[in-house]
């Protein structure tokens, strides 16, 4: 009897299906092309609560159009937009979002300017602590190429979400200017606001590897417009080669930011679920993070537990992103003699880290940032052409050498 009411069952599940698909064969072609869909990261941010010298000039952001520009890594032909109020405590609108390749920014080719919706609608409210994406929608994007993408606000919350260390030129324009192509007297701020990550819909041997780090990841001492972070010069040097051509790279720098506690923005611990586990495509996860943990080392004698908190935390994300099917690389930290976080006590901290790093085998790899910038070897300062004035934080040169020193065969 039993197998007489299964089989019934079966029948009736699949005459059901072939009759739904009679009726609506669109559903079908739907179902179709949402099983070949295969996301991938090609540009990220990672949120914090902007702090009040870095929120959005005069006139601000509700009722008013910000157009923000950002460097992708990895092209396509169809893409999704996601945006964040996760760390606001109002509701924040978008009236109207748009896209488009930029000219010479702020200036956009109207051309190519795509308007996008959220769920068929043009605009959508986004409540306290809630992200949301864009409909997919068409659109012709280059690898390594930059995009413009240009918000009309609504109200918007008092307290924003965004990311303060963009080095990327943002413009500001009261009132609607969605088809503007010129933004001519736009207010200037060096922030980004709202946008968080950017997916393509890619070939199903894309995939992405997610950077997670502080100031030092986010490109302090860069060139502001320059798009010349160590993770910028990384994806130019995958796209250029045929074997990793399809490789995108996600910054999910902080400055400021620590593995464990204090620091600028959630920590490393707090936000990993977010900003690796939930990147698509991720494949790869590059992790340099615990100097600001270091320099946070009050007293000689909390040393030894500090650098075993930062470990731990170390294996905590390990086994999480191994539990996605995530490689971890991690990258021991630069030297930083003679700079404000300098001590014998946070150098012995640092020794500890790096030599856990190198020899605990718990990485699939080490990246060794500390034996490429450093002067000479036993020293632990960093090399006199390499830093940025205070012997902490690479120059241009620096980001340049890091980003050429990653070995291309880990991600092929």
């Amino acid at each position: 009897m039993k197998k007489d009411y299964f089989r019934r069952l079966l029948f009736l599940q699949f005459f059901f299906l072939v009759w739904g698909c009679i009726c609506n064969p669109s559903s079908l072609v739907a179902q179709s092309k949402l099983n070949k869909e295969h996301w991938v990261g090609t540009w990220a941010c990672a949120q914090m609560l902007v702090e009040p010298h870095n929120m959005p000039p005069v006139p601000g952001l509700s009722e008013n159009t910000l157009r923000q520009i950002i460097r992708v890594s990895v092209g396509g032909k169809r893409l999704r937009l996601r945006f964040s109020n996760i760390l606001s405590d109002q509701p924040t609108v978008l009236k109207s979002v748009s896209v488009a390749n930029v000219v010479n920014a702020p200036i956009i080719d109207l051309k190519t300017q795509k308007t996008i919706s959220f769920t068929g609608n043009p605009g959508i409210t986004m409540n306290p602590g809630e992200e949301v994406f864009s409909d997919a929608f068409d659109f012709e994007l280059q690898s390594g190429q930059l995009l413009a993408i240009t918000i009309h606000y609504g109200t918007t919350s008092a307290k924003t979400s965004g990311h303060p260390g963009s080095r990327t030129t943002s413009y500001l324009l009261q009132g609607d200017n969605l088809t503007n192509a010129a933004f001519d007297g736009a207010i200037k701020t060096d922030h980004w606001y709202t946008i968080m990550g950017l997916d393509v819909d890619a070939d199903s041997d894309s995939a992405t590897i997610v950077c997670l780090g502080n100031s030092i990841t986010d490109g302090r001492g860069s060139g502001t417009n320059k798009q010349n972070r160590w993770t910028d010069i990384l994806s130019a040097r995958l796209s250029a080669d045929k074997k990793t051509e399809k490789l995108g790279v996600l910054n999910l720098g902080i400055g400021g930011n620590c593995v464990v506690r204090g620091g600028l923005g959630p920590t490393a611990l707090d936000r990993f679920d977010r900003d690796v586990l939930s990147q698509k495509g991720a494949k790869w996860l590059v992790l340099l993070e615990g100097i600001n943990d270091i320099g946070g080392i009050k007293r000689p004698e909390d040393t030894s537990v500090k650098a075993q908190e930062i470990i731990d935390a170390y294996k905590i994300m390990i086994d999480k992103a191994h539990a996605k099917g995530i490689k971890v690389y991690g990258c021991t930290i630069l030297p930083f003699e003679k700079s404000f976080y300098d001590t014998p006590y946070r150098q012995e901290a640092r020794d500890l880290v790096n030599s856990w790093i190198r020899n605990s085998n718990a990485f699939d790899a080490v990246i060794d940032f500390d034996k490429i910038m450093v002067s000479e070897i036993g020293s632990k300062t960093i090399l006199s052409n390499m830093h940025d004035g205070d012997f902490l934080h690479p120059n241009e040169l620096g980001y340049f050498t890091m980003g050429q020193a990653v070995n291309l065969d880990l991600f092929k």
